[in-house]
């Protein structure tokens, strides 16, 4: 992420602060939408990401493109992100998903678990060839995508999720399914003040274990840590502890694999 993305990106991201309540569902839906729109017009995507266009051109551009096809509040994060500099048009799209995802986030408060549910959709998929198949391929119809996604999740998981995992598959941006889940998954914990510890350990923690290694890491992180805990018996034993780009891996899986390694050079 360049320079210029992060400054657009926290400017964004304070004017939904701004929103309060009123950055609602349909707000996410709204930018969701928006998203798409934008990623699949060339012209207009260049436009916006402009950096030679004043704020205020592309501002307006943005309200002749959506005028009353999105809701005030999405209006106004989408004059926002039209207002900034961004490093590229990529990073402009993934701002706009961004921002929907965190208005997704703030519209259940803090009593759905929306990380837990993308992480679990994530690995289920993941898990189920035929499934990550079915979602993931570029020969099936869009519409086939999400009407799966509805018949899986719908009754089963909060509405906030399934808008997400709709945006996903419809939008994948060349990312697998299991890759864009867990990068929502991680929006939403930092919306929330968290950030995710994806634990890998060949058998199931305890309660004691998860609390106590869930509060070392906090103290490291300086900040509360929620743990995905995935089970693989190929690690044979120990943790693979992965938080952002930060990798802990103490499994006797790579220790093997680097005995292994050092016998080869």
């Amino acid at each position: 992420m360049g320079s210029a993305t992060r400054q657009a990106l926290a400017v964004s991201k304070a004017a939904l602060a701004d929103l309060g309540s009123a950055a609602d569902l349909a707000t996410a839906e709204n930018l969701f939408e928006a998203a798409r729109v934008i990623g699949e017009s060339g012209q207009l995507r260049a436009a916006i990401a402009d950096p030679s266009a004043g704020a205020r051109v592309k501002s307006e551009l943005i309200a002749r493109v959506f005028g009353d096809r999105v809701s005030k509040p999405a209006a106004t994060l989408l004059a926002s992100v039209a207002s900034g500099r961004w490093s590229n048009q990529d990073d402009l799209l993934a701002a706009i998903e961004e921002l929907g995802i965190r208005a997704a986030a703030r519209s259940v408060g803090e009593r759905a678990s929306l990380e837990s549910e993308l992480f679990a959709f994530g690995s289920a998929v993941t898990s189920d060839p035929q499934l990550e198949l079915a979602l993931g391929s570029q020969l099936g119809s869009v519409e086939a995508k999400v009407s799966l996604v509805d018949a899986l999740l719908v009754g089963k998981a909060n509405d906030a999720t399934i808008a997400i995992v709709r945006q996903l598959v419809r939008q994948p941006r060349g990312r697998s399914l299991r890759s864009s889940a867990a990068a929502a998954a991680a929006i939403v914990a930092d919306e929330a003040g968290l950030a995710i510890a994806t634990v890998t350990s060949a058998v199931p923690l305890t309660s004691a274990q998860l609390e106590r290694l869930s509060g070392q890491l906090s103290t490291q992180y300086s900040r509360r840590i929620k743990l995905n805990v995935l089970i693989d018996p190929a690690v044979i034993a120990g943790l693979r502890i992965r938080i952002g780009d930060d990798v802990v891996d103490g499994t006797i899986a790579s220790r093997i694999n680097d005995v292994k390694m050092r016998i080869a050079g």
